[in-house]
């Protein structure tokens, strides 16, 4: 009598399926085709929070320390005083030029997104931050008058000086109005108004001069356009009194 089983039918034999199709059992401990071991990873596969071979995650640098890609290219924008390249900003942070492109991007839009006071630009073959054109009035009025800051009465007087007897050293100046213009000539050359011309060849001091923008400043072409000193001085002054002065040269 036939039981039901077939001759030899045991472990690992095929069973008959619904559908007419076998199925191998494997041995104890194999695992079916395709079948990966429990916390395997497929081929190329990696776990989770890793990165590829040279990767570098946003929190760090090229060395492992120092702060994300975004916060770096922020801080070399603030103090970027001209459009600086992609790739001297990849140099820098050793980053490809590709990522340093692609997150410059992201950052643009998303200051636009957010209708910020400022943008990043991509001008001059560069990325440079501007006021957005919105604010410019804003602007216009906190430099006119927030920012503007007249000159002291002292700061005039060594310019006139300097302007009218330049090339001219710290001690002509000083001794022309009696008192000591270290600390005002240091003043007028941060204003741009003031420069360095030389040094006198007898004495070695420094000579100061003015610079274009003086000029820019005062709506003049050139020093010929200085007005007339004479008519502004007593009558009483006697050129002689101060040797070997010389007229400015434009």
């Amino acid at each position: 009598m036939h039981n039901g089983s077939g001759p030899g039918q045991g472990e690992g034999d095929p069973t008959v399926l619904g559908d007419g199709q076998d199925q191998v059992t494997p041995p104890d401990g194999a695992l079916p085709d395709g079948a990966l071991p429990d916390g395997a990873l497929p081929d190329g596969a990696l776990p989770d929070g890793a990165l590829p071979d040279g990767a570098l995650p946003d929190a760090a640098l090229a060395d492992g320390t120092g702060p994300g890609l975004r916060a770096s290219l922020e801080a070399i924008m603030l103090v970027a005083d001209e459009p600086v390249s992609e790739v001297l900003i990849a140099q820098v942070l050793e980053r490809p030029r590709a990522e340093v492109s692609e997150t410059l991007r992201d950052l643009a839009d998303s200051y636009a997104a957010e209708e910020r006071g400022f943008e990043l630009r991509e001008v001059a073959g560069g990325w440079r931050f501007y006021t957005r054109e919105e604010c410019a009035p804003v602007v216009e009025r906190f430099v006119s008058d927030g920012q503007e800051v007249r000159l002291t009465q002292a700061a005039l007087e060594t310019l006139a000086v300097v302007a009218y007897r330049q090339p001219v050293s710290r001690a002509r100046v000083s001794a022309v109005r009696g008192v000591n213009c270290d600390g005002v000539i240091r003043t007028l050359v941060l204003r741009g108004l003031v420069e360095e011309a030389g040094t006198d060849p007898e004495t070695g001091a420094i000579l100061f001069a003015t610079t274009g923008y003086f000029l820019e400043r005062l709506g003049l072409a050139s020093l010929d356009a200085l007005p007339e000193l004479a008519p502004f001085l007593p009558d009483n002054i006697d050129d002689e009194t101060d040797p070997g002065h010389e007229p400015a040269e434009s």
